[in-house]
């Protein structure tokens, strides 16, 4: 047995080595927190030089608040800072950085320099320190008003640290994607970025955050032209930026911007209100895309639970969510057609002329809801409906069939009067426009202001089942089935209490659940659309949910799942010849249904060719 060694007191180096393990572990930790610092001080301008990948140097400039000779060596001094005075100060804390480690950690396994001049100053001072626990002393410098910070050598007397460093692009890329994260949450910054004395990026601050040319350097014209804005805010919370329609949804989480307060996190309350958001309109194994911004008084947050400061904790994490998933579903709700006409300069930057806003007239309510498992179909169900299928025959009003190069187009004959008499009873053209035929018994093609609209009949109609459906089951109580023969389910007990304390919760979702012992719980009740379901699975998942998010869809996406196979059945199938009136019916029925732009499998069911897409096609006004 190993004789217990005495407890013996860490020398200050050893102790600013622990802490920048936990703060730095890669150059772009480096980056990171000078950066935030500069942020605090009111920078304006900000330069980064890196020598190979930042290993060898990381120099970041700024013209934010400088410092004078007797705060540099309390800067790099543990546990030293300006942001933090007292307890009522780190509970409301409302800048990026507030721990007072880093500069100290970072000096302590590096070759560090700091410079420094305060407005009104004469010159700059400067201090040095070699990666020991002793500093050069202060020394007078020239320099513009601001702040450097040096960083030579990282790990330099770390090598089991260095050894674990990535190579020279690899640890460039975390920093360019870290610049990326601040200049997206700072419009108003100027950013340059060198790279082994060559200039890798240069933003010019911008007059508004989210301006079109900062976004389409930094994420690219496709992000663009997806863009949905959103701005919305309720007891004392405003969600604001943009979230990309689900046709933009990405393989990886790789364009996924949410800050708090401005602080760029990662949390699991905000991650699954989005993923709910997004779970009716997206594709399994898909990724959403959004630069989204959560203001919230500081007081309700809680910053300091993660040394790098990646992570919050919100005092009211439920209200969050719900506040955050509400706002996301109403917008993804609404989709393209809720976007304003774009100007000429928003066209240019994203491809193309984003739809016009719906009409007061096409977003009036959805007529009522048929009953489960019956859909819309038949012109005799509704005055809008779609013809049924007749074998052997066209729809009603079919007329000219053209085959040309693979294209079968369709024009109804005896429906030119019903499009006009439809367009003078509107007064105005809707946001789908208005149908001119059909292509290859699939698609309906539609003439808009601003170009040419195509529409998938299939996807559409499913859609439009499939919240139609939404409406007539949920729109209620859940009705409940009790089960032939009970299933006892053995829980833990952390289980079995949080049961018994969200038990209305549960019944809300039509699961009727007692307790029997300590560790053991019965299902009674299912819901009636889930007679099949696995009590005890989806019992089991439901918990889960809770415990960990403090809310659970599981029920309703295990009936939303069955409706969608209901409405995907029931839509309107392919080579179905429709008459101009039933398909301006379906266009209709698209905008006065939401989440229309995709289907229940997360398909686009529209888009459109916008009048400059369509001249660019034949050189027109070039």
């Amino acid at each position: 047995m190993l004789a217990m060694s005495p407890i013996r007191a860490l020398p200050p180096q050893l102790i600013n080595q622990i802490a920048a393990g936990e703060v730095i572990e890669r150059p772009a930790s480096v980056v990171k927190e000078l950066v935030e610092n500069s942020l605090d001080a009111g920078a304006r301008a900000l330069r980064v030089d890196l020598g190979q990948g930042g290993v060898k140097l990381i120099r970041v400039t700024d013209d934010g608040d400088g410092l004078g000779p007797e705060d540099l060596p309390l800067a790099v001094s543990r546990h030293a800072t300006s942001k933090i005075a007292s307890l009522e100060d780190l509970d409301a804390v409302a800048t990026l950085g507030f721990r007072g480690e880093a500069l100290p950690s970072i000096a302590s396994v590096s070759r560090f320099a700091i410079t420094s001049r305060r407005r009104g100053d004469d010159h700059g001072w400067r201090l040095t320190c070699d990666g020991s626990d002793r500093h050069d002393p202060v020394r007078p410098a020239p320099h513009d008003v601001g702040t450097s910070v040096e960083v030579r050598d990282l790990f330099y007397n770390v090598p089991a640290r260095r050894k674990f460093l990535r190579a020279e692009k690899t640890e460039l890329g975390h920093i360019d994607q870290l610049l990326t994260r601040f200049a997206l949450a700072h419009g108003d910054l100027h950013l340059r970025l060198t790279h082994n004395g060559r200039v890798s990026l240069e933003l010019p601050a911008a007059d508004a955050p989210l301006a079109p040319e900062r976004l389409h350097r930094l994420l690219g014209e496709s992000f663009l032209s997806h863009a949905l804005a959103l701005d919305e805010g309720a007891v004392g919370l405003r969600l604001h930026g943009l979230v990309a329609s689900p046709d933009f949804a990405r393989s990886q989480g790789d364009m996924q911007f949410f800050y708090v307060n401005g602080r760029l996190v990662r949390d699991k309350v905000i991650a699954h209100a989005v993923r709910q958001a997004y779970r009716d309109v997206l594709h399994h194994g898909r990724h959403p895309a959004f630069v989204l911004f959560l203001e919230l008084p500081p007081r309700q947050v809680d910053v300091n639970v993660h040394p790098a400061k990646h992570e919050v904790r919100f005092r009211e994490s439920r209200q969050v969510h719900d506040f955050i998933f509400r706002a996301l579903h109403r917008r993804l709700a609404d989709g393209r057609r809720a976007e304003p006409a774009a100007t000429g300069a928003q066209a240019s930057a994203g491809g193309g002329a984003a739809p016009a806003t719906t009409p007061a007239a096409a977003r009036a309510p959805s007529p009522a809801p048929p009953a489960p498992g019956r859909l819309p179909l038949g012109v005799a169900e509704s005055a809008g409906g779609y013809a049924r299928d007749v074998p052997g025959r066209g729809g009603a009003g079919a007329g000219a069939h053209v085959l040309c190069a693979g294209f079968a187009f369709q024009q109804p004959s005896g429906d030119a009067q019903a499009r006009v008499e439809a367009s003078d009873d509107a007064g105005e053209v809707p946001p789908l426009g208005f149908a001119i035929g059909q292509l290859n018994g699939i698609y309906i093609l539609a003439e808009a202001p601003d170009g040419l609209i195509i529409v998938d009949m299939h996807a559409a109609h499913e859609r439009i089942g499939y919240e139609r459906l939404k409406q007539a089951v949920h729109g209620e109580r859940l009705v409940r089935q009790p089960l032939l023969v009970p299933v006892a389910v053995h829980v833990s007990r952390a289980e079995a209490d949080l049961a018994e304390r969200r038990g209305e919760l549960l019944q809300r979702l039509g699961l009727g659940v007692d307790r029997l012992g300590e560790s053991q719980l019965v299902v009674r009740e299912l819901p009636a659309l889930l007679g099949a379901a696995d009590p005890e699975q989806l019992l089991r998942d439901v918990l889960a949910d809770l415990a960990t998010h403090g809310v659970s869809d599981r029920v309703e996406g295990a009936i939303d799942a069955l409706l969608a196979g209901m409405a995907c059945h029931g839509a309107v199938r392919a080579n179905r010849r429709l008459t101009l009136a039933e398909m301006n019916a379906l266009l209709r029925d698209m905008e006065r249904t939401e989440r229309a732009d995709q289907c229940n499998h997360g398909r686009p069911t529209w888009t459109r060719v916008s009048r400059r897409e369509l001249d660019g096609l034949f050189l027109r006004g070039r």
